[in-house]
């Protein structure tokens, strides 16, 4: 005999499963998305007075960078604030 407890047992365990993959998931793409914003400072940060790769290298690897380049311009346009936008996907207030 089955008791209709176990299947509402699983069912609350598989949601709260599927939460925190989901929670890690968004946490590792705002991790990614930051990761490649500084890649492309350190690579492109010679044209902002910032100490870098020689030139030649970094206009070698120009052609390459196309996502990073729109990854830093959006983060320039919206400038917002990481340690909010970490806590905010971590779900802390």
């Amino acid at each position: 005999m089955k008791l209709p407890v176990i299947p509402f047992i699983r069912e609350i365990l598989s949601r709260i499963h599927d939460t925190h993959r989901e929670n890690a998931v968004a946490l590792t793409k705002v991790e990614m998305e930051e990761m490649e914003n500084i890649f492309a400072l350190l690579v492109l940060g010679s044209f902002v007075g910032l100490p870098a790769p020689p030139t030649f290298l970094a206009v070698e690897l120009l052609p390459f960078m196309e996502r990073e380049l729109k990854i830093l311009g959006r983060r320039a346009e919206d400038a917002g604030d990481m340690l909010a936008e970490m806590c905010g996907t971590l779900g802390i207030d």
